[in-house]
């Protein structure tokens, strides 16, 4: 299977995955206004969908580095779909957890086989991992529109419907499972690294990880609330904010894998946190419909250094691909989920903007972080792969720095 082909089918199944991540936080304002949840509680939905997620990336990172797995791609698509579709079934708070809780864990089976998986299949293009987590970036747009057509028309008891992407997506994996078939005999699943772990620089990575999905999920979990709170009380102004976050997500994506053409990763994804800090700062106090612009130019910022930070953990950790592209792709996006429910309970004893002002302070530090990160040399998998086809030239050459 050619390279672009790979890459268009793997984002595409990213799209499916990551509307399920998104439909959490597209879910809120209407678990707020039909079951009359409080900002703490709805924060602990979040939650959910992120603390098993948190544990369970490095995990299934780890096993994929020992084995090829590639039936997870479509079998966690589908559980996180399913999760989802029944979250809005009972009206019990504990179901409504668990639900949420098994699509995340759907969520964090997905990304560490399919990062490495396109890796591989991009040849270390930044191009290619870009368009690769576009399509992620497409799922958490989609997912308000879709979420708010399902259940705006009908309440939460047409969740069921949500399972059709997940459906979709498991079918679109398919003829990736069929050049996954054809992968050598299992000792030759183990890519030959050049080079050898350089493991301070992935922690300080992790780190400023972290605090980026500290602002994200934030911002996801509560910027619906927030922009009807400052458009007068408007649900389908917060649905517009919300799609807006993660449609310049898509933009960011694409960009950044093109600066990182021209300019090493470390230097495009440094400068673009010292930006998206000021425009963090414009969400929470600029007045007005200016609110979307600062919205869409931080998703834009937080969102160009996302598959830089993938790639750059794989180089970091050049022996334990799975390991990096779980912890990078993954839990540190999961961990943001962890500080939600402290923003809820800020929110629910003082007001939103006072909650989320702190966020601001996020993306200097992970500029600070990256003030220290190296630019990694670029590991070179010999003949190992996940991904083998008939057309080997495309697949499965050895991974070089993209510079077209």
């Amino acid at each position: 299977m050619r390279r672009n082909a790979s890459i268009t089918l793997l984002s595409v199944g990213h799209a499916c995955v990551d509307i399920y991540q998104g439909a959490v936080a597209s879910l809120v304002p209407f678990f707020v206004a039909e079951r009359a949840y409080s900002y703490a509680a709805v924060s602990g939905i979040v939650l959910a969908a992120s603390l098993l997620s948190s544990v369970a990336q490095p995990v299934f990172g780890a096993l994929t580095d020992r084995w090829a797995m590639p039936w997870l791609l479509p079998a966690s698509t589908l559980l996180g779909g399913v999760g989802i579709a029944l979250s809005g079934v009972s009206g019990s708070y504990a179901l409504t957890l668990a639900f949420v809780a098994v699509s995340g864990v759907g969520v964090a089976a997905y990304h560490p086989e399919s990062a490495r998986v396109a890796r591989l299949a991009s040849r270390g293009s930044h191009s290619a991992m870009g368009w690769f987590s576009l399509g992620g970036n497409l799922g958490f747009a989609v997912a308000p529109l879709m979420v708010a057509a399902v259940v705006a028309t009908g309440g939460l008891r047409l969740t069921p419907l949500l399972v059709l992407p997940a459906l979709v997506g498991a079918v679109l994996c398919l003829p990736v499972l069929r050049a996954l078939e054809q992968q050598e005999s299992a000792g030759a699943a183990a890519a030959v690294a050049a080079g050898g772990d350089d493991k301070a620089s992935f922690v300080k990575l992790s780190l400023a990880v972290v605090c980026r999905s500290i602002v994200f999920i934030g911002l996801s979990t509560f910027i619906a609330l927030f922009a009807t709170e400052r458009m007068g009380g408007s649900t389908a102004a917060g649905t517009a904010a919300l799609f807006v976050l993660y449609l310049g997500g898509a933009v960011g994506s694409v960009l950044g894998g093109t600066l990182a053409n021209r300019w090493d990763r470390v230097t495009v994804a440094r400068w673009s946190y010292l930006l998206t800090a000021g425009s963090v700062a414009g969400v929470v106090f600029v007045p007005g419909p200016a609110l979307y612009l600062f919205v869409a130019l931080t998703s834009a910022g937080l969102y160009v250094p996302f598959s830089l930070q993938v790639t750059l953990g794989q180089d970091y950790l050049p022996s334990r691909v799975g390991t990096a592209s779980g912890i990078t792709l993954g839990l540190t996006v999961s961990i943001g989920g962890l500080v939600s429910p402290l923003i809820g309970s800020v929110a629910d004893k003082t007001s939103l903007q006072t909650a989320l002002a702190p966020l601001v302070l996020m993306p200097v530090l992970s500029w600070l972080l990256f003030r220290t990160l190296p630019e990694p040399t670029v590991p070179q998998p010999g003949a190992a792969a996940h991904l083998k086809g008939d057309d080997t030239d495309a697949a499965l050459s050895p991974v070089r720095p993209d510079h077209r």
